[in-house]
């Protein structure tokens, strides 16, 4: 935002809500960022006609005047990219939150045009380059401690080429210190500093783009081993209000095996960020110890902000994104939620008097959701390291109908699909994905990664399981019509597996300290002991023993609190519990023996 060309003939000439016409200049150009009125607003061009210019402007437009200047900054709508986003909280357009509310107090006031990043604070630098050695982008000059748990890597731009013709010494800079400077072939000389700037709606080049074959581990149990979502993924979270969209994404957000999280408060309530912001500066990161926000930078953008700030917000966060991913880390990126963006989409191409499509969306939402979501993947950067972004999006679907617009162009773009189902919600059923209606299209390509890492039998469990919960519903709509009594012993069977399943297994309780999180090896010994269960008691059934006999035992009752038992971190435990089933199996089969 400096260097700052003032057109003085441009004026305002209309203001429709966050939407200007501006006259009397010609000289903008599209995506270019402009200073509205006197109070200097910030905003973006977004269409050019013959003598007209229309631009959305992020902050209220309120108390605006036909007539007051609007100034071109010749710089489309970037985000700085340098030491000091990690545990920083920034609006939809990167401003820090903290820095405006000492500026402006409790209730952030307009026009406050401030740097993203600290200009005046000092990093300690250790150079990684010497002179004569020759540059592009992606290459690696400094290395910075930016928290305890992240190296910062001070790149070059991309597109930038060059030979280095000076370096500083290891010590400490400011972001906007000189610290290499190199000479291209055309013997101009570029100086490079610790910040970069990036335009927000331009990808961030990069080698190639690989096949996804891990998982993000989430420690989810209905995740890894149901739905599992690649590193380099895309995942979509439907769900109507009060279903655990939120909840979920805090979850990943604390738990996946992710080294960055970004996550974009996009047009949701202030009081869910609020939480955010308290339950993340509070938790301690399970790997190294430190606090969860020394790896994560949130994009908070509520309901109560400027629309356009809010369709900006997307953009400001992935763009974060892919800078990390060049570094070589591995980003999961969560957007709660996209629908708001996409109301924020509507409300703006309306005053646009643009030509709505389908609920009054417009006719590019599904392009804007392909943009959005075909930036993440798992890449060889520039420097020829490796990384990912995994984009986790919440779609607000209104009345919980999922054939709606956003709903369903979003299911076109990615490729794991969570649902949340509102009766489990509603009976407290933790996380309420439903395991009938979604979907995960990694499945396949992560069944090698599992049976290498895991077990070759973690698929065959998880079919299982599967195929169990699968008959269960189907017997269970027999139950509403007939009863339970006219079932067969093998399908009663079946409902009290699949019980199991439901309340031991995929059941999670995020505020225990046990289970809020598992990890994948016991994932699948959980699956295996629950099986192991299911086979004793076919052959006991296959036995003529009744059903009843059967659930008579303990064992059924112990296995449907598992996953407490499993999280105590006892030893031998999984052992224990083999035993269990085989005392069960041998103690009925003896009796019955010796009955006969």
């Amino acid at each position: 935002m400096n260097s700052v060309q003032e057109v003085s003939k441009a004026y305002i000439y209309s203001i429709n809500g966050p939407v200007i016409h501006v006259k009397g200049s010609s000289d903008f150009h599209m995506n270019e960022m402009v200073f509205v009125g006197k109070e200097k607003l910030l905003g973006e061009v977004v269409s050019i006609d013959y003598d007209t210019t229309i631009v959305q402007v992020y902050e209220v437009t309120t108390g605006l005047m036909v007539g007051e200047p609007v100034i071109a900054t010749g710089k489309n709508l970037s985000v700085y990219l340098g030491p000091g986003i990690m545990g920083k909280v920034f609006d939809g357009i990167q401003r820090p939150l903290d820095y405006m509310e000492q500026k402006s107090g409790t209730f952030i006031t307009r026009g406050l045009n401030m740097e993203a990043l600290n200009p005046d604070k000092k990093w300690d630098v250790h150079m990684t380059v010497k002179e004569g050695d020759s540059l592009h982008g992606g290459n690696v000059i400094a290395t910075v401690q930016e928290t305890a748990l992240i190296i910062h890597k001070v790149m070059v731009p991309p597109g930038v080429f060059g030979e280095v013709i000076e370096v500083v010494q290891d010590g400490s800079y400011k972001i906007h210190q000189t610290i290499v400077k190199i000479r291209d072939k055309k013997d101009t000389i570029l100086p490079l500093k610790l910040v970069q700037q990036w335009p927000v709606r331009l990808p961030r080049p990069y080698n190639n783009r690989q096949m996804v074959t891990r998982p993000l581990v989430t420690g989810q149990r209905i995740i890894d081993t149901f739905f599992p979502i690649a590193k380099g993924g895309t995942a979509a979270i439907p769900g109507g209000f009060g279903t655990g969209k939120t909840m979920i994404h805090h979850q990943l957000a604390k738990w996946s095996d992710s080294d960055i999280i970004v996550y974009i408060g996009c047009g949701e309530r202030g009081n869910e960020i609020t939480e955010v912001l308290e339950e993340f500066s509070k938790l301690i990161d399970p790997k190294l110890g430190s606090s969860l926000m020394d790896r994560t930078v949130i994009i908070a953008n509520t309901s109560n902000m400027p629309v356009a700030s809010r369709e900006a917000s997307i953009y400001t966060g992935i763009a974060i994104a892919e800078y990390y991913r060049d570094m070589g880390y591995h980003v999961a990126l969560m957007a709660d939620s996209t629908s708001c963006w996409a109301e924020a989409l509507r409300e703006i191409s309306g005053r646009l008097e643009e030509m709505p499509a389908e609920e009054g969306f417009p006719a590019y939402l599904p392009s804007r959701l392909a943009q959005f979501y075909e930036r993440a993947g798992y890449v060889t950067n520039l420097n020829d390291t490796e990384g990912s972004i995994s984009i986790i999006g919440a779609v607000s679907p209104q009345g919980g109908d999922f054939s709606e617009p956003v709903t369903q162009n979003t299911k076109r773009f990615i490729r794991c699909f969570w649902v949340l189902e509102r009766e489990l919600a509603y009976s407290r059923h933790y996380p309420a994905i439903d395991w009938l209606g979604s979907y995960s299209e990694y499945s396949e390509v992560l069944r090698k990664w599992y049976g290498e890492q895991i077990d070759k039998r973690f698929y065959e469990y998880r079919t299982a399981f599967i195929t169990l919960l699968q008959q269960e519903s189907k017997l269970m709509e027999m139950v509403k019509l007939i009863g339970e009594e006219v079932l067969a012993d093998e399908q009663k069977l079946i409902l009290q597996i699949a019980k199991v399943i439901r309340i031991g297994f995929l059941q999670q309780d995020a505020y225990h300290k046990r289970d809020t999180y598992m990890p994948i090896t016991k994932q699948y010994k959980m699956m295996e002991v629950i099986y192991y269960l299911y086979e004793k008691a076919q052959k006991l059934i296959a036995k003529n023993i009744p059903i009843s006999v059967l659930l008579k035992s303990l064992i059924f009752k112990e296995m449907l609190s598992i996953k407490y038992i499993v999280g105590s971190g006892r030893e031998g435990i999984f052992e224990e519990l083999h035993k269990k089933i085989d005392d069960f199996y041998d103690e009925l089969y003896k009796a019955y023996e010796d009955m006969e």
